[in-house]
Order: C-alpha cells, then sequence, then structure tokens
C-alpha cells in the first residue's frame, strides 16, 4: 500500500510540475458583475500568472490593492492572450489558494 501511495505521489508532482512547466495556469475569476456565477478556467499562454492565480490575487500583488478596474483589465488580458484549455465552474476553494485577499464582494 505505502509502495502506490509513493508510485502516486511521483505521478501527481510530475504532472503538476509538467503543467507549470507547459505554462499551464488555473485562473479563478470570482463572482462579480460581468460574472455573476464565476468561473475557473485552464488557460495556457498567459505570461505574469502564478499557477494559480485570480484577478484579486494579481492586482494586490501588483497594485497594492483591488479594483474593478485592474479585475476587468486582467480578466480580459487573460481571455485575449491566453489559450482557454478548459471552463470549470467557481471554486472557491481554488480562489483561495490563489493568495487573493479576502475581501467583501
Amino acid at each position: 500500500m505505502r509502495r502506490w501511495l509513493v508510485v502516486l505521489a511521483v505521478i501527481l508532482v510530475t504532472v503538476v510540475g509538467g503543467a507549470y512547466l507547459a505554462d499551464v495556469r488555473v485562473f479563478v475569476v470570482q463572482p462579480i458583475g460581468a460574472v455573476p456565477e464565476g468561473v475557473t478556467v485552464v488557460v495556457t499562454g498567459s505570461p505574469g500568472l502564478r499557477f494559480i492565480d485570480s484577478p484579486d490575487a494579481f492586482c494586490q500583488r501588483e497594485q497594492g490593492y483591488i479594483n474593478l478596474l485592474c479585475r476587468g483589465m486582467i480578466a480580459g488580458r487573460v481571455a485575449q492572450n491566453g489559450t482557454v484549455l478548459l471552463r470549470l465552474p467557481y471554486s472557491s476553494f481554488l480562489y483561495s489558494l490563489s493568495g487573493a485577499p479576502q475581501v467583501d464582494r
């Protein structure tokens, strides 16, 4: 049993590491006016994003604060420059992993 857990862990690390090196990113857009239900997308070709990122986390990192203009610009840049590989429902767990600060929406 322990051997299978080690093999599974090695496979998981290899897949995640390969996805990171292939510039695959998870971008989580929290529910806001333009996207009332929120969305999680797996994208490639969008430089400057962390492995798991969100508009709020990006704005906080780059500007030191969050506003609607920055959120919209980052989401638009990812949509325009990146290639969406997969669309998923919004995940609050992934959003919390993005590093975004907790703010009231």
